[in-house]
């Protein structure tokens, strides 16, 4: 690019303006997507009520799909893809997806809360569903016939009955100009009895390029004229509220680094140079003083000092008498549990470029939400809003906010002290000690059930604190001040997976709020919190059916009547071969012993249920994951291959959490800096997993990326109950954990 260029906004071939009907004449012969000639600047966000927001039709008779979700591995850019090129009666190889960019690609928000098919394929499907209306308009004209009479193949238009002989493309009907045509939301869509791609198996488009090693990532990107960077901070965390606190540099440390430089504003502190080794080294030999302020709660404190914590209490939700219910309960179960800190750990450290200048700015990073990052930016560069320009790149997978928006403001401020364009990319004890971690959980329930089996009173109890909201690198350039986002679902004791898969006629879901300024940093992990309410809440409800003598599988059934919750517990079960007989009936001395367990859960929506079948060590206290089988009901499923894959991700993970992932502390600051200390699944530990897809044509599309991960906990936990007799209180099963569970008395 030429130097003004990087800054200026194009709109690309989007088409904007009024509505289209029979006999319309199609705005000039324009690029699709450009801006209208004398329409003035474009808008800093593209309009998503107009169908060119969306869709660009190109005279070979291909079209370009312009999304906001971005890939993550999930799949997006081709099931997406499958639902434009469904209504547009186009092949999947005629729709390609154009890159992520704020000014370019519609806003519809961030990549998270499993929203890219619940939110994006109605959002894609009415635009072409209106497009593919307008465009058999337009063909009925010009082959002067009524638009009932024309049927389309890849494309293609021809007449009913007419072998071909009358036919006009799309290419030929609107190709590179602008639809100006509204999205009205009335424009029929197919119904599923005549879906030839969605609901099918397509290929992810990205993965030839990733198995073969040809795929480019954020790290293989370079522009001109760019120095490499490295942030330097304490190699850990402290608490939120404190960030670090620069007492003196010392500059002539690095004085024999070539052309290495310091870049300072405020506390935030990098260092540049023209060679990648040379900020590397410059990064370690540079001398900082800090000033670590207030002291994080020693690590086996943390739980207790949370349940000490003054706390802002919400009742999530109440029906009934539950405290009532339980004290006239037949059989009654409690069970107080702990879920640690845990850290998105991206395989390859964040990575981000930047060309920041006083006219305007260009960022390429891997965030999840480019136009959330935009308006981030903004202040902290002094720029507006329009004037920045955020393109997304891959990076190493991660579900959930890790750092990739730390790394890209990174970057920006480096580039705007150094005046040039800069690659910042992250070492490994900055993306494990200053991650956003997945929040500690302390949860306490209790469930009770009548003599006839059935749950007659729930009440849970849970402790977390919320989100982090400003990034490290904004509050050590900025001074700005710690603050947590506002409390959403995903944050606060879950109404689906904390009771809400049974008939429960009295129910009481409490969520103390804990001030995040005296912990770690939080924010959404994959499954947020998910995993530690499965973990009590799930145990509780299977010790019950112990009690009661009942199998697991059996006592969740008669307890259920959501036909969406029994088909995922019934999929799991048939798919493992699920035999009833009563937990825990089958102990033995060996020294190697198996156990299999159920369990039910969700993230915010669609309906997940898993078995698992492990083997514990008595002698070492190691556990090893067997097999999981993971059912998810997502309502319509576009690609039941994408999901396949995400069940066997999410299963995979939860096995890593459940059994080895855990933040460690010490008062000072993080501890866990690289792989030795934060421990994740490896292949010798990897389980065989099974993913079952309940597949519901005839259902809106949900969530498929966490929903089967609380399931899956829930179930891992109960497995190891079945081999031993014993319950545990905390997560992760680590081997010290397991030994002190054993010692203790069997619960029978």
């Amino acid at each position: 690019m030429r130097g003004d260029d990087r800054f200026q906004l194009p709109r690309r071939d989007l088409l904007r303006g009024g509505a289209l009907v029979v006999g319309f004449a199609l705005a000039g012969p324009t690029l699709a997507q450009a801006p209208r000639p004398g329409a003035g600047p474009p808008p800093a966000t593209p309009d998503p009520g107009q169908v060119d927001t969306w869709l660009a039709l190109h005279k070979d008779n291909t079209a370009t799909l312009y999304l906001g979700f971005v890939e993550l591995g999930q799949g997006t850019t081709t099931a997406l893809p499958q639902v434009a090129a469904e209504e547009l009666d186009l092949d999947l190889d005629q729709v390609r997806v154009a890159p992520a960019e704020t000014n370019v690609t519609p806003n519809q928000g961030g990549t998270y809360s499993s929203a890219s098919i619940f939110r994006g394929s109605p959002q894609v499907r009415a635009a072409a569903a209106e497009a593919r209306l307008a465009l058999l308009s337009l063909a009925a004209a010009r082959l002067a016939v009524a638009a009932d009479q024309l049927e389309v193949a890849r494309g293609v238009v021809s007449v009913k009955g007419d072998k071909g002989r009358r036919t006009v493309t799309y290419g030929e009907l609107i190709g590179d100009r602008r639809f100006d045509l509204k999205v009205s939301g009335k424009a029929p869509t197919k119904p599923p009895e005549r879906y030839r791609l969605v609901g099918t198996k397509a290929e992810r488009r990205d993965l030839p390029a990733k198995t073969k090693g040809q795929y480019t990532y954020i790290q293989h990107e370079r522009m001109d004229g760019m120095l490499h960077a490295r942030v330097v901070r304490p190699p850990g965390q402290a608490t939120y509220g404190a960030g670090a606190k620069v007492v003196s540099v010392d500059e002539g440390s690095i004085a024999r680094v070539p052309g290495a430089k310091v870049l300072r504003r405020g506390d935030f502190i990098a260092v540049a140079a023209e060679r990648e080794w040379d900020a590397v080294k410059a990064a370690r030999q540079l001398k900082v003083v800090w000033d670590r302020g207030p002291a994080l709660p020693p690590q086996a404190e943390l739980h207790a000092q949370m349940r000490r914590d003054k706390t802002i209490d919400t009742v999530v939700l109440q029906r009934g008498d539950a405290a009532q219910a339980l004290a006239g309960a037949a059989h009654s179960v409690s069970m107080t549990c702990r879920g640690p800190y845990q850290s998105h750990a991206t395989f390859a450290p964040g990575c981000a470029l930047a060309d920041v200048r006083p006219d305007g700015a260009l960022v390429i990073c891997t965030s999840q939400d480019i136009y959330n990052l935009r308006r981030e930016l903004a202040p902290i560069l002094g720029l507006a809003e329009p004037k920045i320009r955020v393109q997304f790149r891959d990076a190493s997978g991660t579900y959930g906010h890790s750092c990739y928006d730390d790394v890209a403001q990174a970057a920006a401020i480096a580039s705007q002290l150094a005046g040039r364009p800069v690659r910042l990319q992250f070492m490994r004890q900055d993306e494990h000690g200053w991650d956003n971690y997945g929040p500690a959980h302390l949860g306490e329930v209790r469930v009770a059930a009548g003599a006839d089996g059935r749950i007659v009173a729930y009440e849970y109890e849970g402790w977390q604190h919320n989100w982090s909201q400003v990034e490290p690198s904004q509050q050590l350039a900025m001074g700005t001040a710690p603050t947590e986002w506002p409390t959403f679902p995903s944050q606060q004791v879950a109404t689906g997976t904390c009771g809400g898969q049974y008939a429960i006629a009295n129910l009481k879901l409490v969520n103390h709020h804990v001030p995040g300024q005296g912990y770690l940093r939080g924010a959404w992990l994959r499954s947020p919190l998910d995993l530690s309410f499965a973990f009590t809440s799930e145990q509780a409800v299977d010790q019950l059916a112990f009690r009661l003598g009942r199998d697991p599988y059996e006592f969740r059934r008669l307890n259920i009547a959501d036909e969406r919750w029994l088909g995922v517990l019934d999929a799991a079960a048939r798919a493992a071969g699920w035999t009833l007989r009563k937990a825990a009936s089958t102990l033995s001395d060996a020294n190697l012993v198996t156990g299999r367990g159920i369990g039910l859960g969700t993230h915010l929506q669609s309906w997940g249920g898993a078995v698992a079948e492990i083997e514990v060590d008595k002698a070492t206290g190691r556990v090893r994951i067997i097999h999981l089988w993971g059912a998810i009901d997502a309502g319509l499923v576009v690609n039941p291959g994408n999901v396949e894959a995400q069940i066997m991700g999410q299963l995979v993970q939860t096995a890593s959490r459940m059994l080895m992932e855990e933040v460690t502390f010490d008062q000072t600051e993080v501890t866990s800096l690289d792989w030795r200390g934060y421990r994740v699944i490896r292949f010798e530990d990897c389980p065989e997993v099974t993913p079952i897809v309940v597949q519901r044509l005839d259902q809106p599309s949900q969530g498929a990326g966490e929903e089967v991960m609380a399931a899956a906990a829930g179930a891992i936990a109960n497995a190891f109950f079945d081999a031993t007799g014993r319950r545990l209180d905390q997560y992760p099963l680590t081997p010290e954990r397991v030994k002190a569970a054993l010692a203790g008395p069997v619960l029978i």
